[in-house]
């Protein structure tokens, strides 16, 4: 089995984080030393766990800080899109998307006025399913008439940003944690729902099969407050052969 060590409460590490239940780590995507910071995040927890220092070791620096250069809603459009879809599909779908809404327009120029401006039919042209469109549609209406406001996330803990986004239709845990990952750079993200990281974590630590995601929980308590950074690993570890030694 895996080895798995709690991280002592309130333990900070470069970025400053304290344990269980603080507000989100810092520094995030807003900060200037944020690569620097993902850089010793990345030593500290191959320094605490031999596999992930062996992953770190195939893989290479950790990418999470490259950008996507989206908007907050053009990433949570993009977020939607890539649910419960491969990558490559999923990408295909979401280039179809800006174009039926941007007229081939760059992504950044996604908005909520420019979707709802399209039909649902064309969305659906785009490859998006029925639910959604749907989904896509009621974040468009929540974000224009600030029932989901989405200037200020920066401020919210990881958690609070999660109930917000959870309000939309067809928007869930899911979502709102690849939106923490990858639009804010959020570094103890955990996703134990994701079928990928879980994938990921059972091939890297020998497990006979995946996790579940309370299984997956408690062994995350050993990359804290550095998850998001552990899940990236996990993500590499399906598409990586990782060396025994």
């Amino acid at each position: 089995m895996p080895r798995r060590r709690p991280g002592p409460a309130g333990a900070s590490g470069p970025g400053g984080a304290s344990g269980p239940g603080s507000g989100p780590v810092a520094p995030d995507f807003a900060s200037p030393d944020f690569a620097a910071v993902l850089a010793a995040a990345t030593e500290e927890l191959a320094g605490r766990d031999p596999v992930l220092a062996r992953l770190v070791a195939a893989v290479g620096p950790c990418e999470l800080d490259r950008r996507r250069g989206l908007s907050h809603f053009g990433a949570l459009c993009r977020s939607i899109t890539f649910q419960q879809l491969a990558g490559r599909a999923a990408a295909t779908i979401f280039g179809r998307f800006v174009v039926a809404v941007t007229g081939g327009d760059d992504a950044v120029a996604l908005t909520p006025e420019a979707v709802l401006a399209v039909s649902e039919e064309a969305l659906r042209g785009a490859g998006l399913s029925a639910a959604k469109t749907r989904s896509v549609r009621a974040l468009a209406e929540s974000a224009r008439s600030g029932e989901v406001p989405l200037h200020d996330v920066e401020r919210l803990s990881d958690e609070e940003l999660i109930v917000r986004l959870s309000t939309v239709p067809g928007i869930g845990r899911w979502t709102a944690e690849m939106f923490l990952l990858f639009q804010l750079g959020r570094l103890d993200v955990w996703p134990v729902g994701d079928l990928g990281v879980r994938k990921g974590y059972a091939l890297a630590w020998g497990l006979p099969e995946p996790p579940t995601p309370k299984e997956l929980a408690a062994y995350g308590e050993t990359f804290r407050p550095y998850r998001s950074v552990a899940a990236w690993y996990c993500w590499r570890a399906v598409d990586t052969v990782v060396p025994d030694s």
